[in-house]
C-alpha cells in the first residue's frame, strides 16, 4: 500500500504522479474505475509517446530546479571582511575523532569568534614530495609526538604518535610502540 501511495502521489517537481509519468496514464485503482478499456498502442506510437513524456518530465524538472535555485540564492550573499571583523571557523567532521573533548553529534560545528586578520604570510606553502622514477616516494618517521597506553580488559597496549616525513603535523598516525622500536630505534633515543 505504501508503494502504491508513493507511486500515485502527485510530485510537484514533475507536476504529475510517478506512475503517470512512466506509463502515460493514471493507475487503475478504485478511484479511477472510469477508464474501462485498455488502450492498445503498438509500433512507433509507443516510442513517440514515451519520448513526449520524458521531454515533459525533463521540462518540469528543470522548472522545479530553477525555482529551488532561486529560493537558495535569496539567502546567499558575497562575504566581505574588514580587518577588525570577528569570524567563526567551520570545523569539518571526521569520523571517530574527538574535537574539544566531545565526540559525535554534540561536537561543535563552528569555533570562534576569531578576529579576521589579513596576512599574506598565512598562506600555506606546499612542497610536493620528490617522486622517484616509478612514481613512488620514500616515507620515513621524523619524530615521535606523544606516547599513549590504551587499556583493554586484560592488557595495556603502548602506542606512539608519529610525525611522518611528507605530511603535516595534523596527519600524524598512531603506531604500536613495539613495532616502531624494532623498525626505527633511533626515534626512541631521546625519549628513554
Amino acid at each position: 500500500m505504501a508503494e502504491f501511495a508513493y507511486n500515485n502521489s502527485y510530485q510537484a517537481s514533475i507536476e504529475m504522479a510517478l506512475f503517470e509519468a512512466l506509463y502515460g496514464r493514471k493507475c487503475r485503482s478504485p478511484i479511477h474505475w472510469s477508464e474501462v478499456g485498455e488502450r492498445v498502442v503498438l509500433g512507433p506510437d509507443v516510442l513517440r509517446e514515451a519520448e513526449e513524456k520524458v521531454l515533459l518530465a525533463r521540462q518540469r524538472l528543470l522548472t522545479a530546479q530553477t525555482r529551488q535555485k532561486s529560493y537558495a540564492n535569496k539567502r546567499r550573499r558575497d562575504l566581505e571582511f574588514a580587518v577588525v571583523d570577528r569570524v567563526f571557523l567551520k570545523v569539518s567532521p571526521m569520523r571517530g575523532v574527538k574535537r574539544f573533548e566531545v565526540r559525535g553529534k554534540l561536537s561543535p560545528q563552528y569555533i570562534g569568534p576569531y578576529e579576521y586578520v589579513h596576512d599574506p604570510e598565512h598562506m600555506l606553502l606546499f612542497e610536493p614530495p620528490k617522486l622517484q622514477e616509478d612514481m613512488t616516494y620514500e616515507e620515513f618517521p621524523v619524530f615521535i609526538i606523544a606516547r599513549e597506553v590504551r587499556k583493554l580488559r586484560n592488557c595495556e597496549i603502548p602506542y606512539v604518535k608519529v610525525q611522518w616525513s611528507n605530511h603535516d603535523d595534523w596527519e600524524a598516525t598512531s603506531e604500536l610502540e613495539e613495532a616502531m622500536r624494532k623498525r626505527h630505534p633511533h626515534l626512541f633515543e631521546y625519549l628513554d
